[in-house]
């Protein structure tokens, strides 16, 4: 009898399913972005609930990660403490690009707008197309399904005026 594509329990549907996967390009400043948007995830969590966010203990919590020390860490350090130092400044600049209030965003969508606006307004070495890129990328990875369309649709109207002579030229 013919082995059947439709026993998933056999080793060639098993690796058909690990091969349909999208791979990752996880580079150390993907990872980054990756470790920072789990810490911002976590700080927006813990504000949602009403206590204070530890920025200390989540990035300490993160580093214990294996595969933390594969990531860029000064990067990490950069976004996640940048965007804990400016979220209400973030804040401020999302909200009128918002469809909805803020806290009725998930908070993974929340955690990569916070990024994606930290790296527009205050990292001008990432170019903007690579700031909204990496956030949108994040989003896909850890967010809903449609999540990251939304993502890209807020950032690119908050590129247009945090970077505007960037835009215009590209």
């Amino acid at each position: 009898m013919p082995n059947s594509s439709l026993n998933s329990s056999s080793p060639a549907a098993t690796k058909e399913a690990k091969s349909a996967a999208p791979k990752r390009s996880l580079t150390p400043r993907r990872r980054a972005r990756e470790y920072a948007l789990q810490g911002v995830y976590q700080s927006l969590v813990v504000r949602r609930a009403g206590s204070l966010p530890n920025s200390a203990a989540i990035a300490k919590q993160l580093a214990e990660d294996p595969a933390f020390r594969r990531c860029q860490q000064d990067l990490f350090q950069g976004i996640f403490e940048g965007v804990l130092e400016r979220t209400d400044e973030l804040e401020a600049l999302i909200t009128p690009a918002l469809d909805r209030p803020i806290n009725e965003l998930s908070p993974v969508e929340h955690a990569a707008l916070l990024i994606g606006t930290y790296e527009l307004a205050v990292d001008l070495s990432v170019p903007y197309k690579v700031a909204i890129n990496e956030a949108v990328e994040l989003a896909k990875t850890f967010g809903g399904t449609d999540g990251h369309k939304y993502v890209n649709g807020v950032l690119d109207l908050l590129a247009q005026t945090l970077r505007s002579a960037e835009t215009k030229t590209s």
